[in-house]
């Protein structure tokens, strides 16, 4: 069951209630305080931070909208902006990656109750529709005062294609037609979101974004949205790409992913591993990781990979390197690394076990 309040504050005329946060159930929150209390313990590099910028307060007054996974680990990076001064909303960027423990812990805060709430906004529950994912970010984006962030800590850069595509259909003065023959169903959501904002509020994603300083991406897939709109000229502030910096792709990409494809796994099937085969797309520094961590459970992996040198690097580390074609019918476990589309089409999944 989604919990959610009307937020007292809001002065957004949209002709629809707001709500100050809606997670799963806040009868959670005990159970991810005390997640959060241990993730701490491995996070000195956020802990630190606090105890030497508390004091300073450098982000006091600035306002920061996050879309990014909505987890333990991600309730610390909150609570830190927040103990720096920052005024922070909170999505998540994937609809089934919210540890519902987690978020209710945020919005109730470490020194609130269910009765008292303490914490920050948050919009996120495990689960998601496309259309609820979609309203949780256009529901982080905006302040109960009807303005926007200050700045973006962004995961897959759908609030920053949000505020971009609304900036341009208010310009245009409409929204294109949704083709469903063409185009992904979810491209049809985003689109009559906006439209629906156009027809409430035609200057909404101005007044949002005029006063956004920059954003921060994290992932692959925004990194390559952001150079696409920046070749183009849209890029409308400044980006700072955080997915290249060596530490996310050197240790995150690898090690991480090493630690959370079996946990994914787990979570989503809790099927055994061991004895099976997994067939890695992909040999870069997430595909090594994801590779890593399937054959420490005892799997048979199989790596496809286009480029030759990361090709010649799976095999030499023992790993069977084949075409996909090769290995439909008779693999189990197929996980996709490459941050591409069409790496697994509909044909491949029609071929594959039942």
């Amino acid at each position: 069951m989604n919990t959610g309040v009307l937020d007292k504050k809001s002065t957004v005329a949209t002709g629809e209630p707001k709500l100050a946060y809606k997670v799963a159930d806040l009868a959670l929150a005990e159970w991810g305080r005390k997640e959060i209390r241990l993730a701490e313990q491995e996070m000195p590099g956020l802990m630190a931070a606090r105890k030497e910028y508390r004091a300073k307060q450098p982000l006091a007054d600035l306002k920061i909208m996050g879309s990014l996974h909505m987890t333990v680990q991600t309730a610390v990076l909150i609570e830190t902006l927040v103990d720096l001064g920052a005024d922070v909303r909170w999505v998540s960027c994937n609809i089934f990656s919210t540890q519902d423990h987690a978020a209710a812990a945020v919005v109730i805060g470490r020194d609130g109750t269910a009765d008292d709430l303490k914490g920050i906004p948050v919009f996120a529950w495990k689960g998601e529709t496309l259309e609820e994912y979609w309203w949780c970010t256009d529901q982080a984006l905006v302040w109960p005062d009807g303005g926007g962030p200050d700045l973006i800590v962004d995961d897959g850069g759908d609030a920053t294609l949000l505020l971009h595509r609304g900036i341009e259909y208010e310009d245009a003065g409409s929204v294109p037609n949704f083709d469903p023959e063409n185009e992904p169903e979810e491209w049809g959501v985003i689109l009559e979101l906006l439209r629906r904002s156009l027809v409430t509020n035609p200057r909404k994603w101005h007044q949002i974004s005029e006063n956004i300083l920059g954003v921060s991406e994290e992932t692959t897939t925004g990194v390559h949205r952001l150079y696409e709109m920046e070749k183009s000229g849209k890029l409308l502030f400044p980006a700072m790409n955080v997915n290249d910096s060596v530490t996310k792709s050197k240790f995150d990409n690898v090690y991480g992913c090493r630690h959370s494809v079996i946990d994914g796994l787990n979570r989503a099937t809790d099927v055994m591993i061991s004895g099976k085969m997994a067939v890695v797309c992909g040999y870069g520094e997430v595909g090594k990781g994801c590779a890593q961590a399937l054959k420490g459970q005892g799997a048979r992996v199989v790596v496809t990979e286009i480029d030759p040198i990361c090709a010649l690097q799976a095999s030499m580390e023992g790993f069977t390197v084949r075409h996909i074609e090769d290995v439909l019918i008779e693999a189990d476990i197929f996980i996709t690394a490459t941050g591409n589309r069409d790496v697994i089409t509909s044909e491949h999944m029609a071929r594959m076990k039942d």
